[in-house]
């Protein structure tokens, strides 16, 4: 696949392919309540943001990979810990406002945010400057 000008991927014949992400969302219950862990996104873009900028640890899925793998994988990336053990509660997919589609799944385990170490990533900044930055993939990490 090759990349669109709006930085899609494009199969061979030119049609825009839909992006595919996979991610895990950890839960917990505390004093009867329910809580989810997610990070807020870094980079530029999101850096005064705060509405919409909160995600599940989730990315894209290679050619050829399975859903839950990528998961796997993405959440090992994003937070520098691997999926603690349990039962994966698949919850479906989603098809996000900008047309990527999310599969995800759900397991209850406890993480403590302070032993993330997010992963990071690089991109032209400022836009067509030539010049490249690299960006933390993840700028905090909270129970909600």
């Amino acid at each position: 696949m090759q990349k669109g000008h709006d930085d899609r991927a494009m199969d061979k014949t030119g049609v825009v392919a839909s992006k595919r992400s996979a991610g895990i969302l950890l839960f917990r219950r505390r004093s009867g309540q329910l809580e989810v862990l997610l990070g807020h996104m870094g980079g530029p873009f999101w850096a005064r943001k705060d509405d919409g900028a909160w995600s599940i640890p989730k990315g894209e899925i290679d050619p050829d990979e399975d859903q839950l793998a990528a998961a796997r994988r993405e959440f090992a990336e994003e937070l520098g810990l691997a999926v603690p053990d349990g039962k994966l509660i698949e919850l479906g997919e989603v098809k996000q406002s900008g047309g990527k589609f999310v599969t995800a799944w759900a397991l209850e385990a406890d993480l403590d945010p302070e032993r993330v170490v997010t992963g990071t990533y690089e991109m032209e900044c400022p836009p067509k400057s030539g010049k490249r930055a690299s960006f933390p993939v993840l700028v905090r990490v909270e129970w909600f």
